[in-house]
C-alpha cells in the first residue's frame, strides 16, 4: 500500500496531485522546478473563485449590469483585479508569513520546500500589488469615478490583508478577528467592487454584504481546522485552537446558517419574497452536509464539506444580489 493511500495528507506525484499543486490545494506533488507553476501555487488559484463569483453579485446588486461588450469587459477586468491580482498577492503574503506554519503542517509548499527563494516571493508580492492598484485605478477611470472608488477599495483589502498575516498585528492571531477580516474579505470586499463599477456604492450595500460577511466568517473557521496542528505549535489563537475542533465545527455551522437565514428575513422585509424564498431554502442543503461531512469530523471532511456544501452557499449570494438589484437598493 502506498504512502498516500496510508496518509492523504502527504504529497504524491500523481496526476491528481500535480493539478492539485497548481490550484494550491492540500495534497500537493512534491518536487515541482518549473517557476511558473511554483508561483501559480503560492497565488492559490482555487481561492480566486469566491472572490469572482463577489463580483458577480455586486454586479447584480447595482441593478445596472446588461450584457453589452463593454459590460462584459468591465466585468472580466474586474474579477482579473479581485481574484489573480488580489487574491494572488493576499494569498502571497500569507505563503511568506505562514511559512514556519506549513513547515510543519505543509511542507511541501513552495518556500518550506526550498522551492523558491523569499526574496523572489517579496517581488511578486510587489508586482501583484502595484499591477492590482494600477488596474483598479484604471476601472475607476474607465467608469469616470469622480472619486476612485475601486481604487480605494482594493487599497483598504490590500492593507487588510498585509496585516492579516504579518507581524506586529498578525490580525490571524485572534480567532475571532482574524476569521472575520478574511470572512469579509471574500465577501464583502469584491460585492463592493461589483457593485461601485456598474452603479453607485451605497451605506445600504456596506451594512447588509458586512452581515452576509459573518457567514464568510464561518467558511474562514472551515479553513483553520487543516493547520491545527502548526497553529497550535506556534501560539496562534485561531478558534479551533482556542475552543477546541468540536466547539468550533459548530460556531462555524451556526455562523454561517443564522446570518443567511438573518439576510432571506431582510429580503422578505424590502418585499423580495421569491429572492427570500430561494435564499432560505439554499441554506437547508448546507445544512444537512454540514450534519453528514463537517460535523461528524471537521478534521477529515473540512474540503468535502465545501466542495458539497460551499455552491449553495454562494448561489444564495448571488439570489441576494439579484434581489437587491431588483429592488433598487
Amino acid at each position: 500500500m502506498s504512502d498516500t493511500t496510508t496518509n492523504p495528507d502527504k504529497p504524491d506525484n500523481s496526476g491528481n496531485s500535480k493539478t492539485r499543486q497548481l490550484l494550491g490545494m492540500k495534497g500537493a506533488a512534491s518536487g515541482e522546478t518549473a517557476l511558473w507553476k511554483i508561483r501559480l501555487q503560492l497565488m492559490k488559484p482555487i481561492t480566486w473563485i469566491p472572490l469572482i463569483w463577489g463580483v458577480i453579485c455586486g454586479a447584480a446588486s447595482s441593478g445596472n449590469y446588461t450584457w453589452t461588450l463593454g459590460n462584459v469587459l468591465l466585468a472580466a477586468a474586474c474579477m482579473l483585479l479581485s481574484g489573480p491580482l488580489m487574491t494572488g498577492y493576499t494569498q502571497t503574503v500569507n505563503e511568506l508569513y505562514d511559512r514556519e506554519i506549513d513547515a510543519i503542517n505543509e511542507p511541501y509548499r513552495p518556500i518550506p520546500s526550498g522551492a523558491i527563494s523569499l526574496p523572489q516571493v517579496k517581488t511578486q508580492i510587489v508586482v501583484l500589488l502595484v499591477a492590482g492598484l494600477a488596474l483598479a485605478y484604471t476601472l475607476d477611470w474607465a467608469v469616470g469615478h469622480d472619486f476612485p472608488t475601486i481604487f480605494c477599495i482594493a487599497l483598504g483589502g490590500s492593507f487588510v490583508a498585509y496585516i492579516y498575516s504579518a507581524p506586529p498585528l498578525k490580525l490571524k492571531q485572534n480567532g475571532w478577528l482574524g476569521t472575520y477580516a478574511l470572512g469579509s474579505s471574500y465577501i464583502a470586499l469584491p460585492w463592493w467592487t461589483g457593485h461601485a463599477l456598474f452603479g453607485d456604492l451605497n451605506w445600504t450595500i456596506v451594512i447588509l454584504t458586512l452581515i452576509y460577511s459573518c457567514a464568510g466568517l464561518g467558511i474562514a473557521i472551515v479553513n483553520d481546522f487543516k493547520s491545527v496542528e502548526g497553529d497550535r505549535a506556534l501560539g496562534l489563537k485561531s478558534l479551533p485552537v482556542m475552543f477546541g475542533v468540536t466547539t468550533a465545527a459548530w460556531i462555524c455551522v451556526i455562523a454561517i446558517d443564522v446570518f443567511q437565514i438573518g439576510i432571506s428575513g431582510y429580503l422578505v422585509a424590502i418585499q423580495e419574497n421569491l429572492y427570500a424564498t430561494i435564499v432560505f431554502l439554499l441554506v437547508i442543503p448546507q445544512i444537512v452536509f454540514q450534519d453528514m461531512y463537517f460535523l461528524r469530523d471537521p478534521l477529515a471532511n473540512d474540503v468535502k464539506y465545501q466542495a458539497s456544501a460551499q455552491p449553495f452557499l454562494v448561489f444564495g449570494m448571488l439570489f441576494t444580489g439579484i434581489a437587491l438589484g431588483h429592488a433598487g437598493i
